[in-house]
This record gives structure tokens, sequence and C-alpha cells, in this order.
């Protein structure tokens, strides 16, 4: 039995090395264009990776940049993160990318990888004013300094005013290849996998969990599409008209309900809106109903309804961090514009065409129903002028006569006149039947 024992406890001592050389280290993906539906994901590969005891988290990075707010929201969760994380450049971080990599606490790149060129530009790639550049060298710059990296060559990715010796001019921006990168700290390693880059970092042997995009965060992803939130926003104004302008609540209200609560839902997940945008908009179609039901023409309530809406609409566009990007202002703007011109266009087709359409004819009773044809909205009295009868009721000055042993609902020209006595039709008009007094 003391045989068994110690040989059990040999071969337990010989595994507990193996394993613990075993770390679980949680993927994350962060490729194409950043955007804003990329950051729900980043925090739910960290938030996994916490919740599981991994050894670390790594990125594996290949993008050409995007969105700035989507950046910096990326970034601050790399940075929140409790658990170790690694930024595995495969190919290339630029831009946006640049900031998302060095805010991970260790970096790896593949050989003929490339980091940097931050600089802010907008939609046609012109660099914009030095407000914004400001923004950016010191996002970078405290990024970098968190993280214990060359702040200079982190600045320099922004502004090609700052000079490095032996790497640019004051006429250059900075953009490392691998070398250059591990060579000035940006970079902690160059490795041809990330295995090897783990092993380098001290994570031998590692397990790698790929975590996924889960089907809500892809949903959520597609919404947040400018032409997908376009046509939400479309759907929802030109739902919210046609509702206001026919009774009751029918297809078209509910669609609206629908295409606004997708894209305030996928606003609000992503951090562009906050309830505050939502309530402004809620507002906005209070005011314009108000104006419609309540108050005669179109005044101020109308008109500041309308800004309303408009207002929490575009703020839900983008994600206000203290600045304004002029990119992604200037893409809300033509986004919204956009959006708005194709309203009216669905409009005015609507009120153009439709009731011409076939299928509008099928609930429209397109048969003449003219009195000749024997339609008739109300009985037809004409025959009674001239005809004489006698007051059942006092005529006050409407009252009930007698014309023909028949019941008649008439009015007096007038004056009062006492009950049982003869009166005399003098007019007809629609369903009102007028008598006097008998000569």
């Amino acid at each position: 039995m003391r045989a068994i024992i110690f040989i059990l406890t040999i071969i337990f001592s010989l595994l507990s090395p193996v394993s613990a050389q075993n770390p679980v280290i949680y993927r994350g993906f962060i490729e194409g264009d950043i955007d804003p539906g990329l950051s729900p994901y980043v925090k739910r590969v960290i938030s996994e990776a916490e919740k599981n005891g991994a050894a670390a988290v790594v990125f594996e990075i290949n993008t050409f940049g995007g969105r700035v707010d989507a950046a910096t929201q990326i970034k601050d969760a790399i940075l929140n993160a409790s658990v170790p994380t690694i930024a595995f450049i495969n190919k290339r971080a630029i831009s946006a990318g640049a900031l998302i990599a060095i805010s991970c606490q260790k970096v790896a790149m593949v050989p003929g990888a490339s980091i940097g060129a931050a600089t802010v530009v907008d939609q046609t790639g012109q660099k914009q004013a030095e407000k914004y550049q400001s923004y950016m060298r010191s996002e970078m710059r405290a990024t970098a300094e968190k993280n214990g990296r060359n702040t200079k060559i982190a600045e320099g990715m922004v502004d090609e005013r700052i000079v490095v010796e032996g790497l640019v001019d004051s006429t250059q921006l900075i953009t490392l290849t691998s070398e250059q990168a591990a060579a000035y700290k940006i970079a902690d390693t160059v490795a041809t996998s990330l295995n090897a880059a783990l092993d380098a970092l001290g994570y031998k042997n590692a397990k790698i969990v790929d975590v996924g995009n889960s089907w809500a965060e892809t949903f959520v992803r597609f919404l947040n599409n400018p032409i997908i939130s376009s046509l939400l926003i479309m759907i929802g104004l030109v739902g919210i008209f046609t509702e206001i302008k026919t009774p009751g609540w029918g297809v078209a209200g509910t669609m609206a309900l629908i295409a606004l609560g997708l894209f305030f839902g996928s606003s609000l997940i992503l951090e562009l809106a906050s309830w505050v945008e939502i309530i402004l908009f809620v507002a906005g179609i209070i005011l314009i109903l108000v104006e419609i039901f309540l108050i005669p023409g179109f005044g101020v309530p109308g008109i500041l309804g309308i800004v309303l809406m408009i207002g929490a609409i575009f703020f839900s566009l983008f994600n206000y961090q203290g600045y304004l990007d002029y990119g992604i202002l200037y893409r809300a703007i033509i986004q919204l514009a956009g959006s708005l011109v194709g309203t009216i266009i669905i409009l005015v087709i609507l009120y153009k065409y439709l009731p011409k359409s076939a299928a509008f004819q099928t609930f429209v009773l397109n048969d003449s129903t003219s009195g000749e044809k024997g339609f008739i909205s109300n009985p037809d009295n004409t025959h009674l002028i001239g005809m004489k009868g006698m007051t059942f009721t006092p005529l006050r000055p409407a009252g009930t006569v007698l014309i023909g042993g028949k019941r008649f609902d008439v009015v007096s020209q007038g004056d009062f006149i006492e009950k049982d006595v003869e009166v005399s039709v003098v007019r007809v008009e629609g369903v009102k039947i007028f008598v006097e007094k008998s000569e």
C-alpha cells in the first residue's frame, strides 16, 4: 500500500508543474473598421477572461483604424481590465488601432507588421484642426505613459512636428515596423505566431480560448451601420407622420415603434445615446400632437417638437467625449440630412402615388353614390314644401308637427308657436324642415 501511495505521489508531483505551465489565455479579435459596435465585444471578452480566472487576455489586431470615439471606449475598457492584457499585431495597427494596441500592457508584433499614423483626419483623409490633434496626442501620450512606453514616439504617431533622432524629422508622422517598434520600446517582442509571442512573454504552453462575436453583438453592429440606421430613422419618421394623419392605430405606427426602438436601443447599448435623447424625442412627439389636436394653426410647440426630435436623433449618432471630432460630426450631419431628405421623398411619393395604386384602390369605394342612383345620406323631405300640419308640441323654435298623420321634427321661422296650431312647411334644407303659422 505504501508503495502505491509513493508512486502516486511521484506521478502527481511530475504532472503538477506541467499543469502550472499551461495558462489559459482568452483571445479576442480587432479587425476591419473600428466602430462603436466593436466596444461591447471587447468588454465582453475582458469580462469573460476576468470571470473565468484567465492568466491574460490577448487581442489580435489587424486594422487601418476607424472612429476615435469607438477607439477611446475600447482603450478605456482595456486599461480598466483587472486581467493582464496583450496586443498581438498581426499585420497592422494603424491610426485608432495604434491607440488600442498601446493600451495593452504587452505588445507583440509579427515580422513585417506596422504600427502608427494616428493623426486625426476627416472623411476625405485631410488632416483636421490642431484641437483634434491635441486631444489625440494627449490620449496617445497618457496611454503610453500608463504602460511605460516611449511617450515621444506615441505623440509622434499623431504629430509630424515631433522629431525623434535617428527615426524621423519634423515632416513625417511616425509609423514603425516590427523591428523599429521593438527597438524603441513600443513593442515587447517580435514573433512569427501567437504561441511564440506568448512563450516570449512568459505564457509557455498556453491554452488559447477564442471568444467570437455573439449574435446579439453582430446584430447591434449591423444596426449601427450608417445605411441601416438611416433606414430605421426614415421608417420611424414616416410611420409617425402617417399615424398622426390617420385615425386609430395601424401598421404605420407599429413599424415606427419597432424602427425607433431598434435605433435608440442599439445606440443605448453602444453608449452613443442615453435616456436623455429618448426623453427629448418623446417630448418632441408630444409637442407635435399638442400642436395638431389642441392648438389651432402651427406655432411654437410644433416647431419646438420638430427641433427636439431631430436633435435627439442627431445626438444619438455619435458619442461626445469632451471634444467634437469633425470627421464624426460631419458623418453624423450627412447621415441625418440624408435620412430627412429620404423621409420627405417617401412622404411625397406616398401622398402623390399611393391613392392611385391598385393596392390602395382595394380600400376605396369607387362607385358613384349619387341621389339619381338612389343613394341618399338623409331622407328627402322636399315633397313636404307647401303642405300643412298641426303642431304636436310647442315650437321653441324646434318641436314636432303632424303632417299627413306622421310626426316630423321641425323648426319654426323664429317665432314661438303653441301646440295645436296649424303650420305650413316653407322650405327644407337637408334634414331641417322649416315651418310658419298658416294664414
